[in-house]
């Protein structure tokens, strides 16, 4: 795992603690060394996710980058949040406010990623226009990054689901610069 340089640290610690007092079960920050980047995951998007074809934030919509198109753009912030709640509305909320705060505190290419959770419904499955487009993200895992190699270097729980009723985790990122 890699540390923050410490330019980063107090900058880091703030958006930690801004994320934990928003109801964040853990936040931590990570450099972009930490994060990884694997092509492979848009496998998972596009055979077996029921978004794919329909959900505007997902990487099967008109003109979206893919996954090495992301990692070219990602790959030029330094650092970042990594965001985990058990509940999806939770993270994703949280990781818009810290983009925010971090743009008004000068990150101006301050960026969030988290599955979309906005809607009960995506408009996308209707056919419709997005509700949100100033808010709607890409899903963290949709960009091509492995969340589970990324997130467990930080002992972060993660695991695959084996039963309906088993609690997931959800993971958002911003990266801040």
């Amino acid at each position: 795992m890699h540390e923050p340089t410490h330019e980063q640290t107090d900058n880091a610690q703030y958006y930690i603690d801004m994320a934990l007092r928003l109801g964040a079960e853990d936040a931590v920050a990570f450099k972009i060394e930490d994060i990884e980047f694997d092509p492979r995951t848009i496998l998972k998007c596009s055979f077996g996710c029921a978004d794919w074809g329909k959900g505007l934030t997902c990487p099967s919509r008109p003109n979206s980058l893919r996954p090495w198109e992301y990692e070219q753009i990602l790959k030029r912030y330094r650092w970042g949040i990594i965001i985990h709640s058990t509940d999806k509305r939770v993270s994703q909320d949280i990781s818009f406010q810290i983009e925010r705060e971090a743009f008004l505190k000068g990150h101006y290419f301050a960026f969030s990623l988290s599955d979309c959770a906005l809607c009960a419904t995506c408009c996308g499955f209707v056919g419709a226009d997005c509700a949100h487009p100033k808010q709607a993200r890409p899903a963290f895992h949709s960009v091509g990054i492995d969340v589970f190699k990324t997130v467990r270097k930080f002992g972060l729980p993660i695991d695959t689901l084996k039963d309906k009723d088993e609690t997931p985790n959800w993971y958002s990122a911003v990266f801040i610069e």
